[in-house]
């Protein structure tokens, strides 16, 4: 009995695996038909005739003589003239971060002191040191960023201690608290 009961299933397993490969229901989407788009509307033709040219008419107020009538040739001595040099270009002036990285000599009311902007990176700015600075907020000057156009000094802790932009080989600004003038020279 175990014998036709088995039988019976796998008779039964293999009639219905044909039957769903004879069916329209597993196909997937290939065997849709797609849907009709509506046609498109035909567009309307362009004139067509006959093409003609002919000279235009003076504009209003001018004479209707030929370009060349009123010119007589002359034979002019031919005129040598000497190469135009191109002007000379002016001076190029670096900008961007790599122009300000090195040592400056910064000068400001109290006096002079000396300021280093590295290319090394401290987190999102980079590694700036002074010495010799009088003036305490450029003393603890630590950081800073070179960002439109402009060169930032920051202190510990995110503080902008100046704001300075390239002039000619300098960076002039302010500091930040005081507005005090403060330029930085090569």
């Amino acid at each position: 009995m175990p014998r036709q009961l088995l039988s019976t299933a796998a008779l039964l397993a293999l009639a219905l695996g044909l039957g769903a490969c004879g069916s329209g229901r597993f196909d997937g989407p290939s065997a849709r038909t797609p849907r009709l788009q509506p046609s498109p509307e035909p567009y309307a033709a362009a004139p067509s005739g006959a093409v003609t040219s002919a000279p235009l008419a003076p504009p209003p107020g001018a004479t209707a003589e030929p370009l060349g009538a009123g010119i007589v040739a002359s034979a002019a001595p031919p005129v040598v003239s000497e190469p135009v040099l191109p002007p000379t270009p002016p001076p190029v002036v670096a900008t961007g971060r790599s122009s300000v990285v090195g040592g400056w000599n910064a000068t400001d009311a109290n006096g002079s002191c000396r300021v280093s902007l590295s290319s090394t990176p401290a987190l999102d700015l980079y590694r700036a040191t002074t010495s010799g600075c009088a003036n305490k907020d450029l003393a603890k000057v630590s950081a800073w960023d070179f960002r439109d156009g402009e060169v930032y000094l920051y202190q510990p802790g995110g503080t902008v201690a100046a704001r300075l932009k390239q002039a000619s080989g300098s960076l002039d600004g302010a500091l930040s608290k005081s507005g005090a003038a403060l330029t930085l020279a090569r």
